[in-house]
Protein backbone atom coordinates (compact mmCIF):
# COMPACT_ATOMS: atom_id res chain seq x y z
CA UNK A 1 0.00 0.00 0.00
CA UNK A 2 1.89 3.48 -1.18
CA UNK A 3 1.64 6.13 1.54
CA UNK A 4 2.34 10.10 0.47
CA UNK A 5 4.99 11.65 2.38
CA UNK A 6 3.94 14.82 0.98
CA UNK A 7 0.57 16.02 -0.33
CA UNK A 8 -0.50 18.57 -3.16
CA UNK A 9 -2.27 21.49 -0.68
CA UNK A 10 -3.82 23.99 -3.08
CA UNK A 11 -4.90 27.22 -1.57
CA UNK A 12 -7.92 28.89 -3.02
CA UNK A 13 -7.07 31.96 -4.95
CA UNK A 14 -8.62 35.11 -4.93
CA UNK A 15 -9.17 36.60 -8.28
CA UNK A 16 -10.27 34.78 -11.94
CA UNK A 17 -12.42 31.47 -11.58
CA UNK A 18 -12.66 29.68 -14.27
CA UNK A 19 -15.88 31.11 -14.65
CA UNK A 20 -14.74 34.82 -15.14
CA UNK A 21 -11.71 33.18 -17.66
CA UNK A 22 -14.94 31.57 -19.46
CA UNK A 23 -16.91 35.23 -19.78
CA UNK A 24 -13.67 37.14 -20.86
CA UNK A 25 -13.05 34.47 -23.61
CA UNK A 26 -16.42 34.46 -24.89
CA UNK A 27 -16.41 38.18 -24.47
CA UNK A 28 -13.41 38.68 -26.71
CA UNK A 29 -14.22 36.15 -29.26
CA UNK A 30 -17.88 37.69 -29.55
CA UNK A 31 -16.44 41.05 -30.64
CA UNK A 32 -13.75 39.56 -32.82
CA UNK A 33 -16.32 37.89 -34.59
CA UNK A 34 -18.27 41.01 -35.29
CA UNK A 35 -16.07 43.94 -35.25
CA UNK A 36 -13.28 42.19 -36.73
CA UNK A 37 -9.73 43.69 -36.88
CA UNK A 38 -10.95 46.66 -34.65
CA UNK A 39 -11.57 44.22 -31.67
CA UNK A 40 -8.21 42.94 -31.97
CA UNK A 41 -6.83 46.28 -32.32
CA UNK A 42 -8.65 47.02 -28.87
CA UNK A 43 -7.95 43.95 -26.86
CA UNK A 44 -4.40 43.90 -28.50
CA UNK A 45 -3.75 47.77 -26.68
CA UNK A 46 -5.90 46.37 -23.76
CA UNK A 47 -4.16 43.65 -22.81
CA UNK A 48 -0.38 43.79 -24.44
CA UNK A 49 -0.09 47.68 -24.53
CA UNK A 50 0.66 46.98 -28.02
CA UNK A 51 -0.79 48.59 -31.40
CA UNK A 52 0.63 48.73 -35.14
CA UNK A 53 -0.40 49.72 -38.69
CA UNK A 54 0.06 46.08 -39.09
CA UNK A 55 -0.16 43.39 -36.82
CA UNK A 56 1.67 41.28 -39.61
CA UNK A 57 5.15 41.70 -39.85
CA UNK A 58 6.59 42.46 -43.30
CA UNK A 59 9.89 41.01 -44.59
CA UNK A 60 11.60 44.09 -44.03
CA UNK A 61 10.27 44.05 -39.99
CA UNK A 62 10.82 40.35 -39.76
CA UNK A 63 14.89 40.94 -41.35
CA UNK A 64 15.68 44.08 -38.55
CA UNK A 65 14.04 42.13 -36.09
CA UNK A 66 16.22 38.83 -36.28
CA UNK A 67 19.06 40.90 -36.59
CA UNK A 68 19.07 42.15 -33.43
CA UNK A 69 19.34 37.96 -31.88
CA UNK A 70 22.64 37.17 -31.15
CA UNK A 71 24.93 34.53 -33.36
CA UNK A 72 24.30 32.20 -30.64
CA UNK A 73 20.76 32.19 -29.89
CA UNK A 74 20.21 31.60 -33.83
CA UNK A 75 22.24 29.36 -34.06
CA UNK A 76 20.78 27.54 -31.49
CA UNK A 77 17.29 28.01 -33.05
CA UNK A 78 18.64 26.37 -35.97
CA UNK A 79 20.30 23.15 -33.74
CA UNK A 80 16.51 22.73 -32.48
CA UNK A 81 14.59 23.03 -35.25
CA UNK A 82 16.63 20.71 -36.90
CA UNK A 83 16.07 18.07 -34.82
CA UNK A 84 12.49 18.69 -34.43
CA UNK A 85 12.24 18.81 -38.24
CA UNK A 86 14.39 15.46 -38.38
CA UNK A 87 11.89 13.82 -36.00
CA UNK A 88 8.80 15.02 -37.20
CA UNK A 89 10.20 13.19 -40.90
CA UNK A 90 10.52 10.15 -38.89
CA UNK A 91 7.08 10.43 -38.38
CA UNK A 92 5.45 11.16 -41.64
CA UNK A 93 7.44 8.31 -43.18
CA UNK A 94 5.85 6.28 -40.82
CA UNK A 95 2.59 6.76 -42.59
CA UNK A 96 1.80 5.60 -45.47
CA UNK A 97 -1.22 5.56 -48.37
CA UNK A 98 -2.05 2.65 -49.71
CA UNK A 99 -4.62 1.37 -52.28
CA UNK A 100 -5.82 -2.64 -52.21
CA UNK A 101 -7.91 -4.62 -54.25
CA UNK A 102 -9.87 -6.00 -51.60
CA UNK A 103 -12.12 -8.61 -53.56
CA UNK A 104 -12.30 -8.75 -57.57
CA UNK A 105 -12.63 -4.96 -58.96
CA UNK A 106 -13.27 -3.47 -55.33
CA UNK A 107 -10.57 -1.09 -54.56
CA UNK A 108 -10.30 0.71 -51.48
CA UNK A 109 -7.50 3.17 -50.41
CA UNK A 110 -6.51 5.86 -47.80
CA UNK A 111 -4.62 8.68 -48.17
CA UNK A 112 -3.19 11.62 -45.96
CA UNK A 113 -3.77 15.09 -46.64
CA UNK A 114 -2.65 18.08 -44.86
CA UNK A 115 -4.83 20.46 -43.87
CA UNK A 116 -4.86 23.62 -45.99
CA UNK A 117 -4.32 26.58 -42.96
CA UNK A 118 -2.69 26.15 -39.89
CA UNK A 119 -2.40 29.03 -36.80
CA UNK A 120 0.42 28.20 -34.60
CA UNK A 121 0.22 30.02 -31.08
CA UNK A 122 3.81 31.15 -29.63
CA UNK A 123 3.22 31.82 -26.03
CA UNK A 124 5.18 35.11 -24.48
CA UNK A 125 4.09 36.70 -21.01
CA UNK A 126 6.13 35.10 -18.36
CA UNK A 127 8.74 32.90 -20.24
CA UNK A 128 8.78 33.54 -24.32
CA UNK A 129 8.34 29.94 -25.89
CA UNK A 130 10.68 29.77 -28.39
CA UNK A 131 10.50 25.92 -28.42
CA UNK A 132 7.05 26.36 -29.33
CA UNK A 133 7.76 27.65 -32.75
CA UNK A 134 9.85 24.90 -33.06
CA UNK A 135 7.50 22.57 -32.46
CA UNK A 136 4.51 23.71 -34.03
CA UNK A 137 5.48 25.56 -37.53
CA UNK A 138 8.12 22.77 -37.93
CA UNK A 139 5.97 19.86 -37.61
CA UNK A 140 3.48 21.43 -39.71
CA UNK A 141 5.64 22.03 -42.27
CA UNK A 142 6.70 18.94 -42.84
CA UNK A 143 3.83 17.95 -43.01
CA UNK A 144 3.41 19.52 -46.31
CA UNK A 145 1.11 22.45 -44.53
CA UNK A 146 1.15 24.80 -47.13
CA UNK A 147 -0.20 28.00 -44.86
CA UNK A 148 1.12 28.85 -41.45
CA UNK A 149 0.05 31.65 -39.78
CA UNK A 150 2.02 32.43 -36.57
CA UNK A 151 0.96 34.24 -33.65
CA UNK A 152 2.62 35.69 -30.47
CA UNK A 153 2.42 38.89 -27.97
CA UNK A 154 4.40 41.84 -28.08
CA UNK A 155 3.73 41.83 -24.07
CA UNK A 156 4.22 45.20 -22.57
CA UNK A 157 4.49 46.88 -26.07
CA UNK A 158 7.80 45.06 -26.56
CA UNK A 159 8.98 42.90 -29.81
CA UNK A 160 9.94 39.35 -28.90
CA UNK A 161 12.66 39.21 -31.52
CA UNK A 162 14.17 35.40 -30.91
CA UNK A 163 10.66 34.49 -31.04
CA UNK A 164 10.05 36.31 -34.13
CA UNK A 165 13.54 35.05 -34.83
CA UNK A 166 11.98 31.16 -34.43
CA UNK A 167 8.62 31.64 -36.24
CA UNK A 168 10.46 33.00 -39.04
CA UNK A 169 13.08 30.46 -39.26
CA UNK A 170 10.82 27.54 -38.16
CA UNK A 171 9.03 28.65 -41.51
CA UNK A 172 5.94 30.75 -40.86
CA UNK A 173 4.42 32.45 -43.92
CA UNK A 174 2.88 34.78 -41.77
CA UNK A 175 3.68 36.31 -38.61
CA UNK A 176 1.77 38.25 -36.40
CA UNK A 177 2.55 39.98 -33.12
CA UNK A 178 -0.79 39.31 -31.46
CA UNK A 179 -1.26 37.73 -28.19
CA UNK A 180 -4.01 36.21 -26.02
CA UNK A 181 -7.41 35.21 -26.86
CA UNK A 182 -7.73 37.91 -29.73
CA UNK A 183 -4.79 36.40 -31.39
CA UNK A 184 -6.76 33.11 -31.43
CA UNK A 185 -10.31 34.43 -32.05
CA UNK A 186 -8.76 36.15 -35.03
CA UNK A 187 -7.10 33.22 -36.79
CA UNK A 188 -10.00 30.82 -36.25
CA UNK A 189 -12.74 33.25 -36.96
CA UNK A 190 -10.79 35.63 -39.64
CA UNK A 191 -10.79 39.60 -39.58
CA UNK A 192 -10.66 41.86 -42.53
CA UNK A 193 -6.98 41.65 -42.53
CA UNK A 194 -6.44 38.27 -41.33
CA UNK A 195 -7.47 34.80 -43.05
CA UNK A 196 -9.03 31.83 -41.29
CA UNK A 197 -7.36 28.84 -40.62
CA UNK A 198 -8.62 25.38 -40.29
CA UNK A 199 -6.65 24.57 -36.96
CA UNK A 200 -4.70 25.77 -33.93
CA UNK A 201 -2.43 24.30 -32.14
CA UNK A 202 0.39 25.45 -29.14
CA UNK A 203 -0.03 25.90 -25.62
CA UNK A 204 -0.63 29.00 -23.53
CA UNK A 205 -2.22 30.17 -20.54
CA UNK A 206 -5.57 29.13 -19.42
CA UNK A 207 -7.54 32.13 -21.52
CA UNK A 208 -5.98 30.74 -25.03
CA UNK A 209 -6.97 27.16 -23.27
CA UNK A 210 -10.34 28.43 -23.14
CA UNK A 211 -10.59 30.34 -26.50
CA UNK A 212 -9.33 27.00 -27.83
CA UNK A 213 -12.06 25.39 -26.02
CA UNK A 214 -14.72 27.68 -27.09
CA UNK A 215 -13.20 27.26 -30.88
CA UNK A 216 -13.16 23.77 -31.01
CA UNK A 217 -15.28 22.71 -34.27
CA UNK A 218 -15.55 25.72 -36.04
CA UNK A 219 -11.47 24.68 -36.10
CA UNK A 220 -9.40 21.96 -35.27
CA UNK A 221 -7.25 22.35 -32.08
CA UNK A 222 -4.47 19.99 -31.59
CA UNK A 223 -5.62 19.48 -27.71
CA UNK A 224 -7.38 20.93 -24.51
CA UNK A 225 -3.78 22.12 -22.29
CA UNK A 226 -3.61 22.69 -18.84
CA UNK A 227 -0.31 23.16 -16.24
CA UNK A 228 2.77 21.97 -17.38
CA UNK A 229 2.91 17.94 -15.27
CA UNK A 230 5.73 16.01 -14.42
CA UNK A 231 6.03 12.49 -12.81
CA UNK A 232 9.19 10.55 -11.65
CA UNK A 233 9.91 7.12 -10.74
CA UNK A 234 12.46 6.44 -8.44
CA UNK A 235 13.94 3.89 -6.72
CA UNK A 236 17.14 3.67 -4.19
CA UNK A 237 19.54 3.90 -7.55
CA UNK A 238 18.56 7.56 -8.44
CA UNK A 239 20.81 10.66 -7.41
CA UNK A 240 18.55 13.01 -4.98
CA UNK A 241 20.38 16.38 -6.17
CA UNK A 242 19.22 15.15 -9.38
CA UNK A 243 15.78 14.28 -8.88
CA UNK A 244 15.20 17.43 -7.32
CA UNK A 245 16.21 19.37 -9.96
CA UNK A 246 14.16 18.14 -12.14
CA UNK A 247 11.55 18.22 -10.61
CA UNK A 248 11.98 21.73 -9.92
CA UNK A 249 12.63 22.38 -13.92
CA UNK A 250 8.98 21.85 -14.37
CA UNK A 251 7.65 23.64 -11.26
CA UNK A 252 9.08 26.65 -12.95
CA UNK A 253 6.79 26.36 -15.35
CA UNK A 254 3.54 28.01 -13.49
CA UNK A 255 2.43 28.32 -9.55
CA UNK A 256 -0.27 25.92 -10.60
CA UNK A 257 2.52 22.89 -12.25
CA UNK A 258 2.20 19.68 -10.71
CA UNK A 259 5.10 17.85 -9.35
CA UNK A 260 4.93 14.36 -8.54
CA UNK A 261 7.83 11.66 -6.86
CA UNK A 262 6.68 8.30 -6.83
CA UNK A 263 9.42 6.26 -5.41
CA UNK A 264 10.48 2.92 -3.53
CA UNK A 265 12.97 4.41 -1.65
CA UNK A 266 11.70 6.41 1.35
CA UNK A 267 16.10 7.57 1.47
CA UNK A 268 15.50 8.79 -1.48
CA UNK A 269 12.08 10.29 -0.85
CA UNK A 270 13.65 11.93 2.17
CA UNK A 271 16.85 13.45 0.93
CA UNK A 272 15.29 14.52 -2.25
CA UNK A 273 12.39 16.42 -0.21
CA UNK A 274 16.00 17.77 1.51
CA UNK A 275 17.58 18.76 -1.82
CA UNK A 276 14.16 20.54 -2.52
CA UNK A 277 14.48 22.92 0.45
CA UNK A 278 18.20 23.67 -0.13
CA UNK A 279 17.80 24.35 -3.88
CA UNK A 280 14.91 26.45 -3.80
CA UNK A 281 16.05 29.80 -1.79
CA UNK A 282 18.59 30.12 -5.15
CA UNK A 283 16.50 29.53 -7.77
CA UNK A 284 15.71 32.63 -9.99
CA UNK A 285 12.84 31.39 -10.72
CA UNK A 286 11.90 30.13 -6.90
CA UNK A 287 8.95 31.74 -6.06
CA UNK A 288 7.32 30.67 -9.02
CA UNK A 289 8.13 27.12 -8.65
CA UNK A 290 8.39 27.16 -5.19
CA UNK A 291 4.74 27.81 -5.19
CA UNK A 292 4.20 25.00 -7.34
CA UNK A 293 5.92 22.53 -5.07
CA UNK A 294 4.06 23.57 -1.43
CA UNK A 295 0.95 23.66 -3.84
CA UNK A 296 0.61 20.89 -6.33
CA UNK A 297 4.32 19.12 -5.21
CA UNK A 298 3.72 15.31 -4.41
CA UNK A 299 5.99 12.37 -2.94
CA UNK A 300 4.53 8.94 -2.63
CA UNK A 301 6.25 6.01 -1.19
CA UNK A 302 5.27 2.47 -3.12
CA UNK A 303 5.76 -0.67 -2.04
CA UNK A 304 7.28 -1.86 -5.17
CA UNK A 305 8.22 -0.96 -8.71
CA UNK A 306 5.13 -2.82 -9.80
CA UNK A 307 3.06 -0.53 -7.65
CA UNK A 308 4.96 3.05 -8.57
CA UNK A 309 3.88 1.84 -12.31
CA UNK A 310 0.34 1.53 -10.96
CA UNK A 311 -0.19 4.90 -9.77
CA UNK A 312 1.60 6.64 -12.53
CA UNK A 313 -0.73 5.45 -15.01
CA UNK A 314 -3.56 6.43 -12.76
CA UNK A 315 -1.78 9.59 -12.83
CA UNK A 316 -1.63 9.65 -16.19
CA UNK A 317 0.95 12.48 -16.70
CA UNK A 318 2.12 14.95 -19.22
CA UNK A 319 5.85 14.17 -18.39
CA UNK A 320 7.00 10.80 -16.87
CA UNK A 321 10.56 10.59 -15.97
CA UNK A 322 12.10 6.84 -15.35
CA UNK A 323 14.88 6.65 -12.50
CA UNK A 324 15.84 3.19 -12.16
CA UNK A 325 18.12 0.63 -12.43
CA UNK A 326 16.45 -0.47 -15.44
CA UNK A 327 14.66 2.47 -16.85
CA UNK A 328 13.88 0.72 -20.06
CA UNK A 329 10.75 -1.83 -18.37
CA UNK A 330 8.77 1.15 -17.96
CA UNK A 331 8.06 0.75 -21.82
CA UNK A 332 5.66 -2.04 -21.08
CA UNK A 333 4.73 -1.34 -17.88
CA UNK A 334 3.48 2.30 -18.65
CA UNK A 335 0.30 3.11 -21.02
CA UNK A 336 -0.72 6.12 -20.12
CA UNK A 337 1.54 9.48 -20.94
CA UNK A 338 2.79 11.91 -22.53
CA UNK A 339 6.22 11.75 -23.12
CA UNK A 340 8.36 9.05 -21.64
CA UNK A 341 12.21 10.16 -20.39
CA UNK A 342 14.39 7.16 -19.58
CA UNK A 343 17.23 7.13 -17.34
CA UNK A 344 19.11 9.73 -15.64
CA UNK A 345 20.85 10.76 -18.87
CA UNK A 346 17.43 11.75 -20.14
CA UNK A 347 15.90 14.60 -18.50
CA UNK A 348 12.42 16.35 -19.37
CA UNK A 349 13.65 19.62 -20.10
CA UNK A 350 15.51 18.14 -23.30
CA UNK A 351 11.86 17.26 -24.43
CA UNK A 352 10.53 20.46 -23.57
CA UNK A 353 13.36 22.45 -25.40
CA UNK A 354 16.22 20.53 -27.88
CA UNK A 355 15.59 16.88 -28.44
CA UNK A 356 13.06 16.65 -31.31
CA UNK A 357 10.09 15.27 -30.08
CA UNK A 358 7.33 17.47 -29.73
CA UNK A 359 6.32 19.23 -26.25
CA UNK A 360 2.70 20.33 -26.78
CA UNK A 361 1.44 16.99 -24.74
CA UNK A 362 -1.94 16.12 -23.13
CA UNK A 363 -2.55 17.35 -19.33
CA UNK A 364 -5.04 16.20 -16.76
CA UNK A 365 -5.63 12.84 -17.49
CA UNK A 366 -6.02 13.31 -21.06
CA UNK A 367 -2.93 10.78 -21.60
CA UNK A 368 -5.92 8.41 -21.14
CA UNK A 369 -6.92 8.51 -24.59
CA UNK A 370 -4.60 10.62 -26.89
CA UNK A 371 -0.66 11.83 -27.29
CA UNK A 372 0.42 15.00 -27.80
CA UNK A 373 1.08 16.83 -31.53
CA UNK A 374 2.35 15.42 -33.73
CA UNK A 375 3.13 15.15 -37.72
CA UNK A 376 -0.71 13.23 -38.21
CA UNK A 377 -2.01 16.01 -36.18
CA UNK A 378 -2.04 18.44 -39.43
CA UNK A 379 -2.70 15.55 -41.69
CA UNK A 380 -6.36 14.45 -42.86
CA UNK A 381 -6.24 10.50 -43.22
CA UNK A 382 -9.43 10.24 -45.56
CA UNK A 383 -10.31 6.99 -47.56
CA UNK A 384 -12.16 6.53 -51.09
CA UNK A 385 -13.52 3.80 -52.96
CA UNK A 386 -14.16 2.50 -56.17
CA UNK A 387 -16.14 -0.89 -57.70
CA UNK A 388 -14.77 -1.25 -60.94
CA UNK A 389 -16.57 -4.62 -61.72
CA UNK A 390 -20.24 -4.48 -62.50
CA UNK A 391 -20.43 -8.24 -60.86
CA UNK A 392 -18.90 -6.97 -57.68
CA UNK A 393 -21.35 -3.90 -58.04
CA UNK A 394 -24.85 -6.04 -58.17
CA UNK A 395 -23.08 -8.43 -55.45
CA UNK A 396 -22.85 -5.70 -52.78
CA UNK A 397 -25.88 -3.90 -53.96
CA UNK A 398 -27.70 -7.42 -52.81
CA UNK A 399 -26.20 -7.13 -49.59
CA UNK A 400 -27.22 -3.34 -49.39
CA UNK A 401 -30.22 -3.92 -50.03
CA UNK A 402 -30.83 -6.29 -46.78
CA UNK A 403 -28.53 -4.43 -44.54
CA UNK A 404 -30.58 -1.47 -45.01
CA UNK A 405 -34.18 -2.55 -44.95
CA UNK A 406 -33.35 -4.28 -42.06
CA UNK A 407 -32.63 -0.46 -40.48
CA UNK A 408 -35.95 0.84 -42.41
CA UNK A 409 -33.45 2.65 -44.88
CA UNK A 410 -35.78 2.04 -48.08
CA UNK A 411 -33.92 5.03 -49.88
CA UNK A 412 -30.13 3.24 -49.29
CA UNK A 413 -31.69 -0.19 -50.10
CA UNK A 414 -32.74 1.39 -53.79
CA UNK A 415 -29.45 2.05 -54.29
CA UNK A 416 -28.18 -0.96 -53.83
CA UNK A 417 -31.50 -2.44 -55.90
CA UNK A 418 -30.36 -0.45 -58.60
CA UNK A 419 -26.71 -1.34 -58.81
CA UNK A 420 -28.00 -5.40 -58.83
CA UNK A 421 -30.32 -4.74 -61.38
CA UNK A 422 -27.76 -3.26 -63.60
CA UNK A 423 -25.66 -5.76 -63.35
CA UNK A 424 -28.50 -8.31 -64.75
CA UNK A 425 -29.67 -6.10 -67.28
CA UNK A 426 -32.90 -4.72 -65.75
CA UNK A 427 -35.16 -2.36 -63.90
CA UNK A 428 -36.31 -3.03 -60.28
CA UNK A 429 -39.80 -3.40 -59.89
CA UNK A 430 -40.15 0.48 -58.10
CA UNK A 431 -38.51 1.94 -60.45
CA UNK A 432 -40.33 1.16 -63.74
CA UNK A 433 -43.85 1.88 -61.86
CA UNK A 434 -44.98 5.33 -63.95
CA UNK A 435 -42.28 4.49 -66.91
Amino acid sequence: MATHLKHATPKTREGSTSTDVSSVVANVIADVRTQGDTAVREYSAKFDQWSHASFRLSPEEIDATISRVPAQTLEDIRTAQENVRRFAQLQLESLSDFEAEVEPGVLLGQKNIPVNAVGAYVPGGRYPLLASAHMTIVTAKVAGVERVAAATPAARGVIPDASVAAMHLAGADEIYLLGGVQAVAALALGTETIAAVDILVGPGNAYVAEAKRQLFGEVGIDLFAGPTEVLIVADETADPLLTAVDLLSQAEHGPDSPAVLVTTSKDLAERTLAEIDRLLPGLPTGEVAGQAWREHGEVILAESLAEAYQITDEYASEHVQILTQDPREALDALTNYGALFLGENTCVSFGDKVIGTNHVLPTRKAARYTGGLWVGKYLKTVTYQEVTSPAASGELGELLGRAARAENFEGHARSGDLRAARRDGTLPSWAQAGR
